[in-house]
C-alpha cells in the first residue's frame, strides 16, 4: 500500500503548492488523480492475490527509499482502432521507467505493469524501455528490467515486434559496457524471452514467474502434449534444467533483495572497478582447517564450497546458477574487501568432471567477469571431461572449447589453485599457465598428469596386467607408483608449469598478495574486430 500512499502524497503536496502560488493547475491535478485511480486498491489486491506485487511496489523495494524518479509517467498508448480488441487509455502504457540509487549508486530500471493491458508491449511501451536503456548506457549505470508481460500487443501488429527488436538491439549494444539484469516476475512469452537471455543475469520468482517461447496452448495444439505453465517454463525448470535462470527466490521481495545484493559486487560499468567493502569480521590469514578438506583417498569427494568459505571474507560468497550444472561452482566472493569471480570444480557432483552444461555455465561467467574488470580465481579438481555417447554427440568438443576460449581471451588478473586432480585436456582448460594464467599454484595433494593413474597404468602396463596372477593388486601398486612419481605437483613445479606448491593453510594470504601484485596488469591484444568464440 506504500505505492498508493506515495501517489496520494504527490497529489496533496501539489495541491498545497497550488494554494500557495494561487495558480490554476486543475489539469495538472486531474492527471495525478487519474494516475492514482489507475493504481487503485482493487488493482493491488488483484496482484497480491496471485502472490505478486504492483510494478511500483517492486520499484520501491529495489531502490533506496525516496530516490526513485519516474520518467514518462503520463505517456499514453498509440491510438489503434482496427476493431481487434479495445485499447485502454491509461497513463504510462503499462511500464514504469526511471532512475534512482541502489546502495547509494545510480541505477536505471523499467517495470512492466500487468494490470495495464496485461503488461503487453506496444510501440509507446517499447519506446519507454528503449529510452531508459539509452540513458543507462549513456550514464554508465546498471539497468534492471522487471518483466511481467503477456508479450507483444496484438492490436499494434508489426509496431510491437519492431519495439522488441529495438530493445534487443540496445541489449546487445550495452553488453559488456553496463551490467544488465532481468527480473522475471510474471509471464515472459514469445519474443519477450530474448531480451532476458541477452542480459547478464536472470532472476525468477518460484511459482509466479514463467518463461517460454511457445506457451502450453501452442504446445497442445501443435504437438498434442499437455503441459502446465510451471512444468514448461517455471523458475525451477529454468534454474535446474535449461540454465536460463541464474537465481530463484520464493517470493518477490527476496528476489529484489537478491538483485540488490548482486549489484553490491559489480562495478557500474566496464571502466570502473567493483566497489570495495570494508570487512566487518576479518578472516584468518592462516587457516589450518584447509589442510584437512581434501581426503587422502583420491576417489573420495568433498565440498569445494568449504574451501571457498575458508579462503574468502566471511559470508561474502554469493553463488550464481547454484542449481544448474552443479559439477562446477561459480559466484562472487570478496578477498580482503575486493570482488573476485570464482570458478571451482565440485568433486561431490559427477566427480567434478566438465560436461557440456558446466562448460557453458563457467564460460559465460568468465566472459562477464572479464568484461567488468573482475579478477578470476579457478579452484581446480577435475579428472577430465565427462565421457559418453550423449556428450560427444551433443558437442562436448565445441562446448568445452567455450571455456577454453573464455579463459584464454580474458585479460583480467587470473589465478589458479590446483587442489587435487588436474588431468588431460581439462588441465589445459582450467586456466593453466600456458593458457595465460598469471599465477598458478598447487596444494601438495595435487595430481597433474595426462590421465588418472588407473587409466595410465592400464595402457602402459597392459601386457604385465594381462599376464599377472593378481592383476587387481598389481594395478593398485602400479597406480600408487604412477601417482607418486608422475602425477604429483613437484614435477610441474620444477618444470615451471606452476609457480609454487603451497601450504593449503596460507592460501588466503597467498591470494591476497598475488592479486595485489596483479592490480596494474595490462594486456595489449592483437588488433581485430572481435574473435570468433565457438558458439
Amino acid at each position: 500500500m506504500y505505492y498508493l500512499w506515495n501517489l496520494s502524497d504527490r497529489v496533496n503536496r501539489n495541491q498545497n503548492n497550488m494554494d500557495i502560488n494561487g495558480r490554476n493547475f486543475t489539469k495538472f491535478q486531474e492527471r495525478l488523480q487519474k494516475y492514482e485511480k489507475q493504481n487503485s486498491k482493487e488493482a493491488a489486491e488483484k496482484q497480491h492475490s496471485k502472490g505478486k506485487l504492483l510494478a511500483y511496489e517492486r520499484i520501491l523495494i529495489l531502490f533506496d527509499k525516496g530516490t526513485f524518479e519516474e520518467i514518462d509517467a503520463f505517456v499514453t498508448p498509440a491510438a489503434i482502432d482496427k476493431g481487434f480488441g479495445r485499447m485502454t487509455h491509461t497513463y504510462g502504457d503499462g511500464v514504469i521507467i526511471g532512475h534512482g540509487k541502489i546502495s547509494g549508486r545510480l541505477a536505471f530500471a523499467y517495470a512492466q505493469d500487468f494490470n495495464v493491458m496485461g503488461g503487453s508491449l506496444g510501440a509507446v511501451h517499447a519506446a519507454k524501455i528503449i529510452k531508459i536503456q539509452n540513458m543507462a548506457l549513456k550514464m554508465g549505470a546498471p539497468i534492471i528490467g522487471i518483466i511481467d508481460s503477456g508479450g507483444a500487443r496484438i492490436q499494434e501488429g508489426v509496431a510491437s515486434l519492431a519495439g522488441y527488436a529495438g530493445i534487443f538491439y540496445r541489449n546487445v549494444q550495452s553488453s559488456g559496457v553496463i551490467p544488465q539484469i532481468s527480473v522475471i516476475m510474471g509471464p515472459a512469452a514469445g519474443g519477450a524471452v530474448y531480451s532476458p537471455s541477452i542480459t547478464d543475469f536472470v532472476f525468477m520468482t518460484n511459482k509466479t514467474s514463467h518463461m517460454f517461447v511457445t506457451g502450453p496452448n501452442v504446445v497442445k495444439e501443435v504437438l498434442n502434449q499437455e503441459v502446465s505453465f510451471e512444468d514448461l517454463g517455471g523458475a525451477e525448470v529454468h534454474a535446474r534444467k535449461s540454465g536460463v535462470a541464474n537465481m530463484i527466490y520464493e517470493d518477490e521481495e527476496n528476489t529484489l533483495l537478491g538483485v540488490r545484493k548482486l549489484l553490491s559486487y559489480l562495478p557500474s560499468n566496464n571502466l570502473e572497478n567493483s566497489p570495495y567493502v570494508c570487512i566487518s569480521e576479518p578472516q584468518k590469514e592462516i587457516e589450518e582447517r584447509l589442510r584437512e578438506i581434501v581426503p587422502d583417498d583420491a576417489n573420495k569427494p568433498y565440498d569445494v564450497k568449504d574451501v571457498i568459505n575458508y579462503i574468502f571474507d566471511k559470508g561474502s560468497f554469493y553463488e550464481i546458477s547454484e542449481l544448474f550444472a552443479q559439477n562446477i561452482v561459480i559466484g562472487f566472493g570478496r578477498l580482503d574487501g575486493k570482488t573476485i569471480g570464482i570458478i571451482a570444480n565440485q568433486p561431490k557432483v559427477l566427480a567434478g568432471t566438465l560436461d557440456i552444461n558446466s562448460s557453458m555455465k563457467a564460460a559465460r561467467f568468465v566472459r562477464f567477469c572479464d568484461s567488468f574488470n573482475i579478477p578470476l580465481l579457478a579452484l581446480e579438481d577435475v579428472p577430465g571431461f565427462l565421457p559418453g555417447v550423449d556428450q560427444e554427440h551433443s558437442g562436448i568438443i565445441r562446448h568445452g572449447a567455450k571455456l577454453l576460449y573464455a579463459f584464454a581471451d580474458a585479460t583480467v588478473p587470473r589465478i589458479t589453485i590446483i587442489l587435487r586432480k588436474s588431468y588431460g585436456g581439462a588441465y589445459c582448460v582450467m586456466n593453466s599457465k600456458n593458457l595465460g594464467g598469471d599465477f598458478n599454484f598447487a596444494w601438495p595433494t595435487a595430481e597433474i598428469a595426462v590421465m588418472g593413474p588407473e587409466g595410465a597404468v592400464a595402457i602402459l602396463y597392459r601386457k604385465e596386467l594381462s599376464e599377472s596372477e593378481d592383476p587387481a593388486k598389481l594395478k593398485k601398486e602400479l597406480a600408487a607408483k604412477y601417482r607418486n612419481e608422475i602425477a604429483n605437483p613437484y614435477i610441474a613445479d620444477e618444470k615451471g608449469f606452476i609457480d609454487e606448491v603451497i601450504d593449503p593453510s596460507i592460501t588466503r594470504k597467498k591470494l591476497i598478495s598475488a592479486f595485489e601484485a596483479l592490480e596494474n596488469k595490462h594486456v595489449v591484444s592483437p588488433s581485430r574486430k572481435h574473435g570468433n568464440i565457438p558458439l
